[in-house]
C-alpha cells in the first residue's frame, strides 16, 4: 500500500490520478490533497477520499473548508503545499500543479527524501540542474508523468548507448493552418485540442508548440541527453508517445491509445505495472496509418525559441518559462494575439543578462524579471 499526496487534485492530472487511486484501493491510500480555485469539486474529493491534510490557495478558502470539515487539518498558500510535500508519512508526492508553483514543493519533497511523480514540467525547465543534483544527492526517484517523458522512461534500458530521443507532438489545433490564419486565431480555437483534454495553460502551449519546447528542456535534464540529440516529430495520431534510438540503430517506442491514465498509473505504481483503468486494447488494424512530419518552425517559432533557451542554459530557461507563462495568461485574457506569445518571450530572453550557474535565488529572480518584462510590454 503506497501512501500518496496529490498537489493539484482538482486539475486534469489530479482528477485522473484520483480515478486511478479509486480503481486500486488495495494499492494506494490518499494522505493529503491540495486545490487552487475549484473549491466545490475539492469538497467532493475530501468527502470521498478522506485525506488527513489539505491545502488551498487562500485563507478565505481555508476558512470556508473549516466550517464544513472542522476536524480536518487545513492549510493554505505556498507554505501549505510545502508542508504536505515534506511530510514523511508520504511514500510518493504527485506534483500536478500548474506553472512555477510546482518548484518549491518538489524541492521540499526531495529534501525530505520522498519519491516524486512529476506532472509539472516547469520545475525542470526553470531549475533542472538544481533539481536533478538534489535528486541524485538524496537518492529519490523522480518519475515523469508527462506522456512523452513517461514513454521515454519506459523505453530506456541502457542510458550509455542512447543516440537520440524522439519526442512526438500531435501538432495541436493549428497544424494544417496557414500562417495568416494562425495570426487571427481566437482563444476558443486555440483551446480546441484535437487529441488531449488538458488545462488551459498547457493547451495554449500545445497550440504554439511551446509545450514541446518545454518538454525538450525537461527531457534534457531527466535523461541527460544533449539538445542536439533530442528531436521533435509531429505525429497527428498520438499513438507513438515517444521513442529512444540507440547507437546500434534500434528504435524502441512506447505506443498506446491517447490516455493520461496510463502514464499517471505507471508513475504511481512504478516499478510494478497494474491493470487499473482499462483504456482498451490497442488494435493495429483499426489504426492502420501512422504518419510523421517535421515541425514547421516558421509557423511555430516557440519551439525554436525554447531550443535556443535550453542550449544557452543558466537562467535563460527560467526566463523562457516565466515570460511564456505571463504571455499565455494575457492571451487567455484577450490582451494579446496568439503570435504575440512568441514575440514577447523572445524579447524577454534578448533583454535578459544570463547567469551561467544560477542559485535557486537567481532562478526565482529571473522568473520574476521575465514576468515583469512581459507585463510592461503588454
Amino acid at each position: 500500500m503506497k501512501t500518496i499526496s496529490i498537489l493539484g487534485s482538482t486539475g486534469s492530472i489530479g482528477t485522473q490520478a484520483l480515478e486511478v487511486v479509486e480503481k486500486n484501493k488495495d494499492k494506494f491510500s490518499i494522505y493529503a490533497l491540495s486545490c487552487g480555485n475549484n473549491i466545490e469539486l475539492f469538497k467532493e474529493q475530501i468527502r470521498k477520499f478522506r485525506p488527513k491534510k489539505v491545502s488551498v490557495k487562500t485563507k478565505e478558502s481555508a476558512l470556508e473548508l473549516e466550517k464544513e470539515f472542522p476536524k480536518l487539518e487545513i492549510m493554505h498558500g505556498p507554505e501549505g503545499l510545502v508542508e504536505i510535500a515534506q511530510d514523511a508519512t508520504n511514500n510518493l508526492i504527485l506534483v500536478a500543479l500548474s506553472g512555477f508553483a510546482g518548484l518549491y514543493p518538489t524541492l521540499a519533497a526531495i529534501n525530505a527524501k520522498i519519491d516524486i511523480a512529476l506532472a509539472n514540467k516547469e520545475t525542470l525547465v526553470t531549475a533542472g540542474d538544481i533539481v536533478m543534483q538534489r535528486v541524485k544527492m538524496q537518492g529519490v526517484k523522480l518519475l515523469p508523468v508527462d506522456s512523452e517523458h513517461s514513454a521515454i522512461h519506459q523505453c530506456v534500458c541502457d542510458f550509455k548507448n542512447i543516440r537520440k530521443l524522439l519526442i512526438t507532438a500531435s501538432g495541436g489545433p493549428f497544424r494544417t493552418w496557414d500562417i495568416d490564419d494562425i495570426k487571427k486565431a481566437t482563444c476558443s480555437q486555440a483551446l480546441a485540442h484535437p487529441k488531449w483534454n488538458m488545462g488551459k495553460k498547457i493547451t495554449i502551449d500545445s497550440a504554439t508548440l511551446m509545450n514541446k519546447g518545454l518538454e525538450v528542456i525537461e527531457a534534457h535534464h531527466l535523461f541527460g541527453v544533449d539538445y542536439d540529440n533530442i528531436d521533435v516529430i509531429v505525429h497527428p495520431q498520438s499513438i507513438i508517445h515517444s521513442a529512444v534510438e540507440y547507437h546500434d540503430g534500434s528504435v524502441i517506442a512506447q505506443m498506446g491509445l491517447p490516455s493520461m491514465h496510463i502514464p499517471i498509473q505507471y508513475a504511481l505504481s512504478y516499478p510494478e505495472r497494474i491493470e487499473g483503468i482499462k483504456t482498451g486494447s490497442f488494435d493495429f488494424v483499426k489504426v492502420q496509418n501512422l504518419t510523421f512530419e517535421a515541425p514547421n518552425l516558421e509557423k511555430f517559432p516557440c519551439l525554436k525559441i525554447a531550443y535556443e533557451a535550453g542550449r544557452q542554459g543558466g537562467t535563460c530557461p527560467a526566463v523562457l518559462n516565466g515570460a511564456n507563462e505571463e504571455a499565455v495568461m494575457a492571451f487567455l485574457d484577450d490582451k494579446i494575439k496568439l503570435i504575440d506569445i512568441a514575440k514577447l518571450t523572445e524579447d524577454a530572453l534578448s533583454a535578459h543578462k544570463k547567469i551561467e550557474i544560477p542559485t535557486l535565488s537567481d532562478v526565482i529572480d529571473a522568473d520574476g524579471e521575465a514576468r515583469e518584462f512581459v507585463k510592461g510590454r503588454i
